[in-house]
């Protein structure tokens, strides 16, 4: 998706090809799940101008984890009034990103250099700032099955692999499930498209996001919702045996 487009009734998908971030509409109020990249405040209020809406009626955004590309424009809704809410797992990393350890090790990015889609992926970060995330300072502390006071009032998943704090959101009202970066639709690394795993070198550890699918599969929605890639609309389980059945990348 590129700018703005409604997925579900009251669900907006926002960002671009390559980097997603959502709007949940309850009762005129929004709720951001995820935040994007940093560069993506340069068309923010053109993009919520497109749905009706401005600034000012996001009242909280939730992220599903504390990376550069989901936490980009948060600060923005933040200054505005919004709340943050961030698994408690993540919070140190909102506070003070940094690089990740495990499976996502620099070094094992290296395997991955010949491919023209790394240096466009990865190219496309550095330009919309995904090298310079923003500190974001005192955001709310969420755990796994809390049911969060927010527009939509989603249900916290714990999934962690991909970091330690990653978690999924249900919006049960609207039938949608916001994976985060647990599952893709699209690889960044290879171009393989359908429900998968992140790419191993993007997880903090990979055989823990597959032992995360077990917490989705049994949950009931019409569309998932990832990070990278097309909204899904076969349903969790399906996704959960395709992801499975795709393996490592």
């Amino acid at each position: 998706m590129d700018g703005a487009a409604q997925i579900v009734p009251g669900v907006f998908g926002l960002g671009s090809g390559l980097v997603n971030w959502y709007l949940v509409e309850d009762g005129g109020r929004l709720t951001a799940v995820d935040a994007g990249l940093p560069g993506f405040g340069g068309r923010l209020e053109q993009d919520l101008e497109v749905i009706g809406h401005g600034l000012g009626d996001v009242e909280a955004v939730v992220l599903t984890h504390s990376d550069a590309d989901h936490t980009g424009v948060a600060s923005r809704f933040q200054a505005a009034g919004a709340r943050v809410l961030i698994h408690a797992g993540d919070d140190a990393t909102l506070r003070r990103p940094g690089p990740k350890g495990g499976d996502a090790s620099p070094i094992h990015l290296v395997p991955h250099m010949w491919r023209p889609r790394f240096w466009r992926f990865f190219g496309y970060m550095a330009r919309q700032g995904g090298g310079r995330p923003p500190k974001i300072e005192g955001a709310e502390t969420f755990a796994d099955g809390d049911v969060l006071d927010v527009p939509g009032a989603p249900r916290v998943v714990h999934t962690p692999g991909h970091t330690d704090g990653h978690s999924v959101l249900l919006f049960s009202g609207r039938g949608a499930l916001f994976v985060g970066d647990e599952l893709c639709t699209w690889n960044p690394l290879t171009g393989r498209t359908g429900p998968q795993v992140m790419p191993s070198a993007f997880n903090l550890s990979t055989a823990g996001c597959f032992e995360s699918l077990g917490a989705i599969e049994a949950l009931e929605a019409g569309v998932v919702l990832a990070g990278h890639g097309s909204p899904w609309r076969g349903g969790p389980g399906e996704a959960v045996a395709q992801a499975r059945e795709a393996g490592r990348s």
